[in-house]
Parts: C-alpha cells; structure tokens; sequence
C-alpha cells in the first residue's frame, strides 16, 4: 500500500508542477514594438528596464519583442497587418498615416502623452571621413561636384525625410526662395549615390561598405558608428542649420484592444518618460526631454541652430502633400536627377 500511494501521488505532484508552469508561461504579457532604423540598440535596454519595473510593480512578466526598419515601410506593415502593439516611428505622418489608412489609432492619438507624443527629439547632421578630405562643413557642399551623399529614400524612411526637409529650408534660407531651395535639393540628389530604404541600410553602406564621402545620417545613428567601429574613422560635422526631429509614440489601438495589452502598452510609453527611460535616451544619443537627464548628457549634444517642422513647412500634412506624397516634388526631382 504504502509503494502504490507513493506512485499515486507523483503523476499528481507533476500534474500540479505542470499547471503553475502553464500558469507562469500563461501570466507573460509580450508586446511587439514596431520601430525605426536607428532605435534597435536603445530599445534593447530600454525593454529590459521596462520590463524589471513591470515585474516589480504587478508581479507580472513581459517580454517586448522589436521589428525595425525604414519608418515608412514600417507603417506600411503595421496597416497590413503586422500586430504591432505600440508604434515608435521616426515622424507623425507615418502614425498618422495609420488612422487614415484603418484606423488603426484615432485621430487624436498625438493628445494622449506628453510632448505631442514625442518623448525625446534628435536631428540630423554628417558623417565624413577621418580627415574631411572633402572639406565638407555645410550642407552647399554636398552639392559639390565629385561630392557622392549617402542617404536613404524618403518614400520609405523617416530619417530621409528630415534630410530632405533640413536640405530644403536650408537652402531656401540661403539662397533667396523656394525655386532655389527646389533648385539646391534637386543638385543634392543628383550627387546622391545610394538611396537605402532605412537609416540603418545607409549606415551600413557607408561605414561597412565604404561608400560615398558624406552620410545623411540621424545624430544618434552618427554616434554609434563613431562608438562601434572606433572614434579614427570619421569625423561628425554638424551644419550650421537644421531641423528640430521629434519622433512620436503610440499604441496601436486597434491590435492592443484585441489583444488584451493595452494597460501593459500604454505604461510601456509612459515609461520612456521616467527619469530612467529618459537616462537610456540619452545614453543612446537621442536628446532626452527630461531637463535633468539633459543636463547629465549635454556634452554629446552640441548647440544648433534648429527650425521646426511647423515653422518652415506647416505640419506633416503639408509637408507630405507637396513634398512626399506621389507625384509631388521629390518624384519630380528623383525623376529628373
């Protein structure tokens, strides 16, 4: 009697152990964070934090899983179906571009967080050679001739719309109006040697594969090539004019309501502005809003002289429907190039 109660109680014993694991695997909330090119290695320590504090505050595990690439691309997907449940883009028109297209965020979804939604901000600035052996200090020498640019597509990345836009009203500044502006981005382009779809892709082409003299390049991106490949290869030029980026956040409404996540998504965004979310952005060389996190970082962050996306274009929509939408400026100088 005393073996057959013995061999009773183990299938039980391991029946119950089965059913906490279950329990345990069941309790992981996981998320899908759909991003740009230049945020893979901030988000990777930025979702472990979020993820002890998450566990520390409700008992629960969360894992957050990443997809990157070009921001317009990256919209794109999210509106065919991938299942973001919170969209970290380079620009407000690609969110945007997801309540127009489904729905998928109501109108309002810049309201919900601070900052229009825009946790931390950053610009754009060069990238050259170790030496500047082209002499390369403001954006009129990227139209030099024998100058090849390094810069990736507007019609599928974020960061290449901030350059062309930084471009334009540089030049229109410059040089009179916006015939010349057209004139001076229409020259730029055509000394641009490869268009990537991404930031990341552009990098890569420049820095790995050792092409062109200037990289276009998101000012964070331009640091971690500097931190990974060495400090001697390049040097970071920083124009005497650019634009103020401000990347948005959201949860994607409708795939985190079918799903169950929205508290663990929307404390996931608010997160980016705690004082260690916004530590992280600036150990990461994106420029936190935080005055304090700021303040411990501004040594990498050099003054610049920065216009707004409002006061030289209008807004996104504006700026999309002349500049970027089909057939508008860009494909007419992409064209013509």
């Amino acid at each position: 009697m005393t073996q057959r109660r013995h061999f009773i109680k183990l299938p039980l014993a391991l029946a119950l152990a089965g059913t906490t694991l279950a329990s345990r695997a069941q309790s992981t909330q996981t998320l899908l964070n759909v991003s740009y090119d230049p945020t893979r290695e901030m988000y990777v320590e930025f979702n472990a934090a979020f993820a002890r504090d998450w566990n520390a505050r409700t008992g629960q595990a969360v894992r957050v899983d990443q997809s990157h690439g070009g921001s317009g691309r990256q919209a794109r997907s999210i509106i065919d179906g991938l299942a973001a449940d919170v969209a970290t883009l380079a620009l407000a028109a690609d969110i945007d571009a997801l309540h127009v297209n489904g729905a998928w965020v109501p109108e309002n979804w810049q309201q919900r967080l601070p900052h229009n939604s825009s946790p931390y901000t950053s610009t754009m600035i060069l990238v050259v050679r170790r030496g500047n052996p082209k002499g390369i200090k403001d954006w009129d020498d990227l139209v030099r001739p024998g100058v090849s640019v390094i810069m990736p597509n507007p019609k599928t990345s974020g960061g290449a719309r901030w350059n062309y836009l930084a471009a334009w009203e540089f030049a229109r500044r410059r040089f009179g109006g916006q015939a010349q502006a057209r004139d001076f981005v229409t020259r730029l382009y055509r000394n641009v040697l490869v268009l990537d779809t991404g930031a990341r892709g552009s990098s890569v082409t420049f820095a790995r594969r050792n092409q062109g003299d200037v990289l276009v390049s998101w000012e964070n991106e331009a640091h971690l090539l500097k931190r990974e490949l060495g400090a001697e290869p390049f040097e970071l030029v920083y124009p005497s004019l650019s634009i103020l980026a401000e990347p948005p956040v959201t949860v994607v409404d409708r795939n985190v309501d079918r799903r169950g996540t929205r508290a663990v998504a929307t404390a996931y965004l608010e997160y980016l502005y705690s004082q260690v979310g916004q530590d992280i952005v600036g150990k990461h060389f994106f420029r936190p809003r935080s005055e304090t996190a700021f303040a411990k970082h501004s040594k990498q962050f050099p003054r610049l002289n920065l216009f707004t996306i409002e006061q030289a274009f209008g807004g996104w929509g504006p700026a999309m429907r002349e500049h970027f939408a089909t057939g508008a400026v860009f494909d007419q100088i992409f064209d013509r190039r």
